[in-house]
């Protein structure tokens, strides 16, 4: 079998309106082309709007779907509301929230300032509760039914993780808050689960971080019991199975797909132990000239 293949039937999502933050590339546009392709109408969200109209036309000729491109800094509550508006006028109505919108800092935590650490937090914890406040009053107050929210967290939610602090503790509070708010709003017709990915490498994105003979020592594949990484299809079909009306009964789950990676050994970037501390220089380095483009 051909794991990049398509898992559900090609009607699956025909009638919803996804909202994915973070959608204009990695996994955020690989789940929502798949979408796309599926019959979902999908209006994908981050703060650079050139890459969102980017990926939003590449996506559209692809699949023949209707991508839309709404800039939006989930930081900030304001923005959110103003996003969720727009999408709704364009749209009708929105179904399904994504929110898959992350940020992360691979460091020892005694490098971090005090507003580095708060930025993770912002992006992935606030910026994950914007959202959801967001849309979900909306959805109350409305009184739309079958709507669901699905989020994007790490094995390491619920092992934690060493020189990701920031991220284990945002996607740790993310954790909590699905398992919270599946019992509190499924009686107003919500439903919320959780995907927590193992290594899902995006191009380039591994080079950045592990250059040279660091790529093959920390080779991530290798903590896999399947002694593989994920492909981009695999998550994509996990995510369009949990936000269609297939999985109506599933609530309050977060599911993992990692290839056993965490049960072998918890911590996904644990094994960073034995980076010398002229290697971190060089990294933080690398980081801060890739954010400064």
């Amino acid at each position: 079998m051909n794991l990049k293949e398509k898992m559900l039937r090609d009607d699956a999502l025909k009638g919803k309106t996804i909202v994915v933050t973070g959608g204009g590339s990695g996994l955020g546009k690989s789940m929502t082309r798949y979408f796309l392709e599926l019959g979902a109408r999908v209006a994908i969200t981050s703060r650079s709007l050139e890459k969102l109209e980017k990926t939003a036309a590449e996506l559209t000729e692809e699949t023949g779907g209707e991508c839309f491109a709404v800039q939006c800094d989930v930081r900030h509550y304001d923005q959110v509301e103003a996003m969720r508006d727009r999408v709704i006028e364009k749209f009708g109505q929105v179904d399904v929230l994504l929110n898959n919108a992350a940020g992360n800092f691979i460091s020892p935590t005694e490098r971090l300032s005090a507003n580095a650490f708060d930025t993770i937090i912002d992006i992935v914890l606030k910026g994950t509760k914007n959202c959801t406040l967001a849309f979900g009053k909306h959805w109350i107050d409305t009184g739309q039914k079958n709507t669901s929210v699905l989020n994007i967290v790490t094995t390491y939610a619920w092992t934690g993780s060493a020189y990701v602090v920031p991220s284990a503790t945002a996607k740790a509070g993310v954790l909590a808050m699905t398992r919270s708010l599946a019992v509190e709003w499924a009686k107003y017709g919500m439903r919320f689960n959780a995907i927590a990915p193992g290594p899902f490498p995006t191009k380039g994105a591994w080079d950045r971080l592990l250059p040279g003979e660091l790529k093959e020592k920390f080779d991530l594949a290798k903590k896999v019991p399947l002694k593989r990484v994920g492909d981009h299809q695999e998550l994509a079909n996990l995510a369009a199975y949990l936000v269609s009306d297939f999985s109506a009964y599933l609530n309050g789950e977060v599911i993992t797909i990692d290839g056993g990676e965490w049960l072998k050994g918890a911590g996904q970037f644990n094994l960073l132990e034995a980076i010398p501390e002229e290697m971190w220089d060089m990294l933080e380095a690398m980081i801060r000239a890739k954010k400064g483009k």
